[in-house]
């Protein structure tokens, strides 16, 4: 495994995936999209929209990534060409995953985003926001135990092949005990806020900054 290595090539989710199937054998496009679909790799990436896999290949194509291999010609089907990996998409796929793997680079996804302004909303006008998150994730765990349990019952499965599950299903569970907590102290007004007091509190520290910055 390549570690501590920072690769050229701008690098995504779906990319990786892309040079990830095309490590184990050749595929068309819709081929990467049938199996990442088969494997349930909707869960971790987002492969909704079979234009945005197809651009993905063209994007890696273009950076010399995968290579086409031959052009499939069918009566039965229209015309269809296979990728293969190139020696820079197999380093570069290494490279990434290193990258990913060990992390460091910090996301911005949108719930904590709105958290940091939820006191623009009265505690109750919150509190089923976040009670309908909570089902909602409620639910999520559900689905994962039962995806993950009956994965456990298939003789020889590779537990390493849901790595991802087990992870989204701790992160889950995680999210579902911090808002069951947070549903909480709103119903029995732990957690309360008023707007006059909130503005109060940021005038002041707007006055400091106001003045912290005539100083300077």
């Amino acid at each position: 495994m390549v570690v501590g290595v920072t690769s050229k090539h701008r690098r995504s989710p779906l990319a990786l995936a892309v040079l990830a199937l095309l490590a184990v054998r050749p595929l068309h496009p819709y081929g990467v999209l049938a199996l990442l679909k088969q494997w349930g790799k909707g869960e971790v990436i987002n492969i909704s929209q079979r234009a945005t896999v197809y651009k993905t290949v063209t994007r890696l194509a273009a950076a010399g990534l995968i290579a086409v291999r031959q052009t499939e010609r069918d009566q039965q089907y229209p015309e269809r060409t296979l990728y293969e990996l190139t020696g820079e998409g197999r380093t570069t796929l290494r490279e990434w995953l290193a990258e990913m793997l060990a992390g460091g680079d910090r996301e911005y996804p949108e719930f904590p985003a709105a958290l940091s302004f939820i006191m623009l909303l009265t505690p109750d006008e919150a509190l089923p926001l976040l009670d309908r998150r909570r089902h909602q994730v409620a639910g999520r765990v559900a689905e994962l135990d039962t995806g993950l349990a009956e994965l456990a019952v298939m003789p020889g499965f590779p537990q390493v092949a849901v790595l991802e599950m087990r992870y989204l299903h701790a992160m889950a569970s995680a999210e579902l005990a911090w808002l069951s907590q947070v549903v909480d102290e709103l119903k029995s007004k732990r957690l309360d806020w008023a707007h006059a007091q909130l503005l109060a509190y940021a005038d002041s520290h707007t006055d400091e900054i106001e003045h912290t910055d005539e100083i300077g």
